[in-house]
C-alpha cells in the first residue's frame, strides 16, 4: 500500500511539475474560417508539442487590427503570435517590432512560398512573417442565373458587363441581389475593395508627390459607379456588410456575383455551408480597358512581436501552422479543397489539389496578376495594391472607409464624400511631413 501511495505521489508530482514547466502562448487572430478551422486542429500541435499550450485570442477584423497595433506600438505583451497581413509586416520590420523567422524548422522549406506572397513579407531578404493563406480577389457568380438571364461571363470581364449583368439579375430574380459588395468602413474592408477598384479606374491615393489625387475625375468615376451599383443591385444595409457578411449572403443564395477574395472560394464551393456549392463559377476582377484590374494582394500571416519572451514555443507554433505538413492535415480532416490557399507553390503543383479546387488555377493567376510595385496605372510612390505602405494609412484609410460608406447608406453625396476624404488626406499628408 504504501509502496503504491509514493508511486502515486511521485506521479503527481511529476504531473505538477510538468505543468509548472509548460510554457503557455498567446495568439491573436481574426475570426476567418480557415483560422477557425486551424483552431480546432490544434490538438495535432499540442500532441507534438506537449510542453507548449496555447491561450487563444479570435476577434474580428477591425478589432484585431486595432488591438494589436496599439499592442505593438506600446510594447503591450499581450501576444506571443499575431495574426497581421501584408500591410503591416514591411513597416513594423522596419521598426524592429518584429522578430526574423530564422528558426522554422529544416524541414520548413520556405523556398515553397509563392514568390508575390513571400517577397510582401521579407525585409531585406529576411522573412519577418509566415503566410497562414495568401490571396488575391476575383469574381464568383451563380453560373445558374447567368444562363437564367442570357448571360455568359467572359474570363476577363469589363466592369460594364459586370454593372449590366448585375441589374439584369436583379430584375429577374427580385429575392437575390445581383451583386455583393464590401461597404463595412475599415481600410482593410471597403476600402481593401474600393481602392483595388479604383486602380482599375485609373484612380491613385496620391501622386508622385504625395498629393491626395481623391479630388480627380477617376476617383469620381469608381465611387459613383460603385454608389450606383450597389443601389440599384445590391443588398439592403450593405454599408454594414464585410467579408464575413457577405460570405453568409452568397452561401444563403442572395447573390448573383460576390467580387471578394480568392480564399473565399473553398467556402462558397463546399456543399457543407453553402446552399448554392455546384452553381458557382469564377473569372478575374473587372477592368476598364486601362491596362489593370480590380484585384488585390494579401496574406494573412503569422508573425512573432520582438517583445516576446516565448520566441521558441511561438516559432514552433507558426511553423506547424504555415507548414506543407499542416495543409496535408487539412486535406486529411476536411479534403483539399478546404486547405489555406495561396501560400505555397506545390499545393499548385499537386494534382489532388487542382482535382478537388476548380479555382486553383484562377486564384494563382490573380496572385501573380497583381503587382504591389505598380499597383496603378499612373505612377505614384508607393508600394501596395489595395492599401499605401505608409504607417500613416491605417488610420486615413479607416477614415476614408468611413466616409464612403456613408456615400453607400445615403448619409452623404459621392462629392462630398470625395471632398471630405480629400481634404482629411491633405492634413494627414502635411502633418506627416509627406507635403507641404
Amino acid at each position: 500500500m504504501k509502496l503504491k501511495t509514493l508511486v502515486l505521489s511521485l506521479c503527481s508530482a511529476s504531473a505538477l511539475a510538468f505543468a509548472a514547466h509548460a510554457e503557455t502562448i498567446t495568439i491573436a487572430t481574426v475570426n476567418n474560417g480557415d483560422m477557425i478551422r486551424m483552431q480546432k486542429l490544434t490538438d495535432d500541435f499540442t500532441t507534438k508539442n506537449p510542453d507548449i499550450e496555447l491561450n487563444w485570442v479570435t476577434l474580428e477584423e477591425n478589432v484585431l487590427r486595432e488591438r494589436v497595433t496599439t499592442d505593438i506600438a506600446t510594447k503591450g505583451g499581450q501576444y506571443d503570435v499575431m495574426t497581421i497581413g501584408t500591410y503591416e509586416v514591411p513597416i513594423w520590420a522596419k521598426q524592429q517590432w518584429l522578430l526574423p523567422l530564422d528558426n522554422l524548422g529544416a524541414d520548413y522549406d520556405a523556398a515553397d512560398i509563392i514568390p508575390a506572397i513571400a517577397g510582401g513579407l521579407s525585409v531585406d531578404g529576411k522573412l519577418y512573417a509566415a503566410p497562414f493563406y495568401g490571396e488575391s480577389s476575383f469574381i464568383m457568380y451563380r453560373k445558374d442565373l447567368f444562363e437564367k438571364s442570357g448571360l455568359t461571363m467572359p474570363d476577363a470581364p469589363t466592369w460594364d458587363f459586370v454593372a449590366e449583368a448585375a441589374r439584369k439579375i436583379k430584375a429577374d430574380n427580385p429575392d437575390v441581389n445581383g451583386i455583393c459588395l464590401r461597404g463595412k468602413a475599415g481600410w482593410g474592408e471597403n476600402m481593401a475593395f474600393l481602392t483595388a477598384m479604383s486602380n482599375s479606374f485609373g484612380a491613385r491615393w496620391f501622386d508622385e508627390n504625395w498629393k491626395p489625387q481623391f479630388d480627380q475625375p477617376e476617383w469620381k468615376n469608381t465611387l459613383q459607379f460603385y454608389v450606383d451599383l450597389m443601389k440599384d443591385a445590391g443588398p439592403s444595409g450593405a454599408s454594414s456588410n464585410g467579408f464575413n457578411e457577405n460570405l453568409a449572403l452568397f452561401q444563403q443564395g442572395k447573390c448573383g456575383m460576390w467580387i471578394d477574395a480568392t480564399v473565399a472560394a473553398s467556402f462558397v464551393s463546399n456543399p457543407k455551408d453553402s446552399t448554392v456549392a455546384d452553381k458557382v463559377a469564377y473569372a478575374l476582377a473587372p477592368d476598364t480597358g486601362l491596362g489593370k484590374r480590380g484585384n488585390w494582394l494579401w496574406a494573412w500571416s503569422l508573425a512573432i512581436p520582438a517583445g516576446t519572451q516565448k520566441a521558441d514555443a511561438a516559432q514552433k507554433f507558426v511553423s506547424w501552422a504555415t507548414s506543407k505538413a499542416y495543409l496535408d492535415l487539412v486535406a486529411s480532416k476536411e479534403g483539399w479543397a478546404n486547405v489555406p490557399p495561396g501560400t505555397r507553390t506545390s499545393l499548385y503543383n499537386n494534382p489532388e489539389y487542382q482535382k478537388a479546387a476548380p479555382f486553383a488555377k484562377m486564384t494563382l493567376d490573380s496572385i501573380n496578376s497583381a503587382d504591389p510595385t505598380k499597383p496603378t496605372v499612373k505612377p505614384v510612390p508607393y508600394v501596395g495594391v489595395q492599401f499605401v505602405a505608409i504607417p500613416e494609412f491605417q488610420g486615413l484609410g479607416t477614415t476614408v472607409g468611413q466616409l464612403f460608406s456613408a456615400a453607400l447608406a445615403g448619409q452623404s453625396s459621392v462629392d462630398d464624400a470625395l471632398k471630405q476624404a480629400q481634404d482629411a488626406a491633405t492634413a494627414a499628408m502635411t502633418e506627416g511631413g509627406y507635403i507641404q
